[in-house]
C-alpha cells in the first residue's frame, strides 16, 4: 500500500512513521454535523441565539454569530478566552454604571 502512494503523501507518512501510520483513519466529521457539549450543531446554536435576540438573519452581527458558532463547535478552548473577556467587560461595566 505504501508503495502507491503518491510522493507528498509518503513524506507525510514518513513524517509521522510507518509504524504511526493508520491506513485506515477514519475521517473528521464534517462541521455541519459536529456537535458542542450541548449537543447542538453551530447552525442550530446560531439559529436559537438569533431568535432569541431578534437580530436580522443578513446582518454582519447574524454573519459574526455563525462564525463564533462554528469557532465554537470546532474548539472551545479556542473561544473560552473571548467568552471570558465579555463577560468581564460585561461586569466592568456594570460597576461603573455604563451601558455599551
Amino acid at each position: 500500500m505504501y508503495e502507491k502512494l503518491s510522493p507528498r503523501r509518503r513524506r507525510f507518512v514518513d513524517r509521522i512513521g510507518y509504524e504511526e501510520w493508520d491506513p485506515f483513519q477514519k475521517p473528521f466529521d464534517p462541521i455541519d454535523l459536529r456537535e458542542d457539549i450541548t449537543g447542538r450543531t453551530s447552525q442550530k446554536l446560531c439559529e436559537e441565539f438569533i431568535r432569541e435576540v431578534k437580530a436580522s438573519r443578513n446582518s454582519e452581527y447574524a454573519q459574526a454569530a455563525a462564525e463564533f458558532g462554528v469557532m465554537l463547535v470546532m474548539n472551545f478552548e479556542k473561544v473560552r478566552p473571548i467568552f471570558d473577556f465579555c463577560v468581564w467587560y460585561n461586569e466592568l461595566l456594570n460597576r461603573e454604571g455604563k451601558r455599551p
